[in-house]
Parts: structure tokens; sequence; C-alpha cells
């Protein structure tokens, strides 16, 4: 026999069950906590908001030293060891480990956005991602490091540095027995081994191996740039380019090359600079088996045989082969000049074009021919220069 909610035809096989559902329809929290103002539907909901006071963690994993206030928390938390998945999307070929994890997934398929911020007119797919969103406004880092200064907005956050301290890598491989120290790494680096691309664009088609690298693609459809510089006008898809554009304030350049004495603001940089020492070219193209030093290179290449042109102005109708060319030419439409010289009052649309100009003040020439002692101010002018010695001809 069935059971069928009047509201909202939920169907249930106990009438206690059907009972107890009806009370998130009328609204009744008959269950109160005696410390805080919660109230619940359920007195199982009640046991298990007490330990958030009293810190009570009675389900252990029998794998690790992890503990739960809640059996359902302990039943997810035993799929990072298992890899189980049974959660699966209708719409893709994804699995996760729980339900919320494959309702926040469908969202990137719906476009849903529940949760608005009423600071700023930001939107999530989750209430997760909103608390963490609300504390760039209120600048809060809850939780803090026990043995450095670090603090940070997010407990994920805290967990993975304090496994810099710790040299923890909890997640292994099944496959080549590599370890990681985060359960994201894991996760795309077996897609490594499967080939797997699950999540596709539905503007463009393109497909990608995570739900994070689809959300930052589609920034680039619907060019909302959130994170935004506190110095210049200068906003980007992610945080994590932001914080790169901030060094061209500070000038910070943490990665430096062991050969030579060059260093550099991002960790690609370095990786690609490294092989003007080594000469590694891994980046074939099979069209015409020109090799490049770095995938992204190859990628803008290959646009030399299909003629594409992804990257369009909507103000003009202008189409470019890299997002970047699109990105500078768009600031000729608005007149945007964020990058400033620190010496004199110049301002230009480009980083480079600013690089460029900081010669005439400091009277670098940062670019050298790697044939004879000549260097350069500008890398233009060093490529016309090699043509010297290669006799190639514009």
């Amino acid at each position: 026999m069935s059971y069928t909610c009047d509201v909202c035809s939920a169907v249930y096989t106990c009438k206690y069950n059907l009972k107890s559902h009806l009370k998130t329809h009328i609204g009744e929290r008959h269950f109160k906590c005696t410390i805080c103002e919660a109230a619940f539907f359920w007195k199982q909901q009640l046991t298990n908001h007490m330990r958030t006071h009293t810190g009570e963690k009675p389900y252990k994993c029998d794998k690790c030293d992890a503990a739960f206030a809640q059996t359902g928390h302990l039943t997810k938390h035993k799929r990072m060891h298992t890899g189980e998945k049974p959660y699966k999307c209708t719409m893709c070929s994804a699995a996760f480990a729980s339900s919320g994890q494959r309702k926040k997934h469908t969202r990137i398929h719906t476009g849903e956005r529940p949760y608005k911020c009423t600071m700023c007119r930001a939107a999530f797919s989750s209430s997760g991602g909103l608390e963490v969103h609300k504390r760039t406004h209120t600048g809060e880092k809850p939780y803090k490091c026990t043995i450095c200064s670090a603090a940070f907005a997010q407990s994920g956050s805290l967990s993975e540095h304090m496994r810099v301290h710790t040299g923890e890598r909890p997640f292994i491989c099944t496959i080549c027995g590599e370890t990681f120290s985060k359960h994201g790494y894991i996760a795309r680096h077996i897609r490594v081994h499967t080939g797997e691309r699950p999540c596709k664009c539905t503007v463009c088609g393109a497909v990608f191996s995570e739900a994070g690298l689809l959300q930052k693609h589609l920034r680039i459809h619907t060019g909302e740039r959130r994170h935004k510089c506190s110095i210049c006008c200068a906003a980007f898809f992610e945080r994590g380019y932001l914080k790169i554009h901030m060094r061209t304030h500070t000038g910070e350049k943490p990665y430096k090359c062991t050969v030579c004495s060059a260093h550099f603001a991002m960790s690609q940089s370095l990786k690609r600079h490294i092989r003007t020492h080594t000469g590694e070219r891994p980046y074939q193209c099979n069209t015409c088996n020109v090799a490049f030093s770095d995938s992204s290179s190859l990628s803008k290449h290959k646009r030399i045989h299909t003629g594409e042109r992804p990257y369009k102005c909507t103000a003009c109708g202008a189409s470019f082969t890299e997002s970047g060319s699109l990105k500078i030419h768009l600031r000729g439409h608005t007149g945007e000049k964020p990058y400033k010289c620190t010496t004199c009052d110049a301002a230009f649309s480009a980083l480079w074009s600013l690089k460029t100009h900081m010669g005439t003040h400091t009277g670098k020439r940062p670019y050298k021919c790697t044939t004879c002692s000549a260097a350069f101010s500008r890398r233009q002018l060093m490529k016309y220069h090699m043509r010297l010695h290669t006799g190639e001809r514009p």
C-alpha cells in the first residue's frame, strides 16, 4: 500500500513517513534546541544538531582516523576509500558519491543558481558557495592554522593546508599507485588513465574532465568577471587569475629558476622557461610536425591550419584566435588601460606594452639572442634580429 502527499504528490510506503513529511509543508518544528534557537521537524535532527554543541562524533571510520556526528556523513566518507559513486547524472556520464553532489552538478546543465548574495549580484548553485562568497565582503577567515599564521575562509582549505605541514597524501590512485594530498587531484588524475571528459559545454560543444573546468569555461560565453582588482579596473573569470594579476602591482615573483637568476609570477611561466634551458618541446602539431614548449602555443598554432577564430567581439564583430587578444581588443572600445607605469603617468591596455615601456626607464633588455650577444627591450625586435641568423625573410 502507498501513501501520497496531497500537497506535493510525494509517495511513501509507510504512513508514519508521510506524517513526518507533511511537517515540511506546515512548518511544524516541535523539537527545539535548549542551547540555541534552532528547531527541527524530527527528533533525530535535534539529536544530530546537539552534537554541534557537544562536539560528539560517535561514528568512526574503520579505514582512517576520521569521525563523524552523523551516520550519513560516515557513509559518504567511506566512499572516498571505496571509490563508490552510486549517484549518476541523467544528462552526462558523471557519477557522484552523494546525492547532494549530483544535485549541485545538475545545475551545471540547467544553469540554475538559486542562492543569491544580498550585497552584490552574484548567485551560486550551492548554499555553501554563497556562504564562502559572503566572506569576500566581510573579509572573515574563521579557519586558522595552529602551526603557522595562515587563515582560511573554508574549513576544507584549512584541512588541505595542514597537509603542507604533515606531508600527508591520503589519496592513492589504484591504477598507478601515485598519491595525492587532495581528493580533487586524484579525481582529475584518474581521467588521465581513462581519457574521460564527461562535462560538455552546451554553447560550443567543448568537453572537460571536471565540472569546475566547465564552470570556468562558461564564463567565456557569459562574460562574467566577478573577481575584481582593488587597485585598477581589471576583472577576471577566476580568483586564481586575480591573485596572479596582483603580482603586476606588487612585483612579487615567487617562482625561481634553478639554472639562471630568472624569477616568475606564475609557476607555469617557470615551467615554460625551464624548457629554454633543456630545449624540450613536447607538444607537436600533427599537421606540420612543428613542436612547442607548451600546450597553449600548440593550440594557438593549430588555428593557422583550421582558420578557427573562436573569440568574437560583441561590439564590432572582430574575431581572434586567442582570448587574450580579444580581451586587449575590447579595451580599445572601452578605453580601459589597467596597466599603469609606477614611474610616469603612462597607462596601457596590455601588460606586454607596459613591460616594453618600463624598459625606457630601466634600460633593461630582457630578450637575448641565443646565437650572439645582442639583447632587446621587445620580443618582436628580437624575432626580427633572429632572422639575420636564420636567413628567413618576413
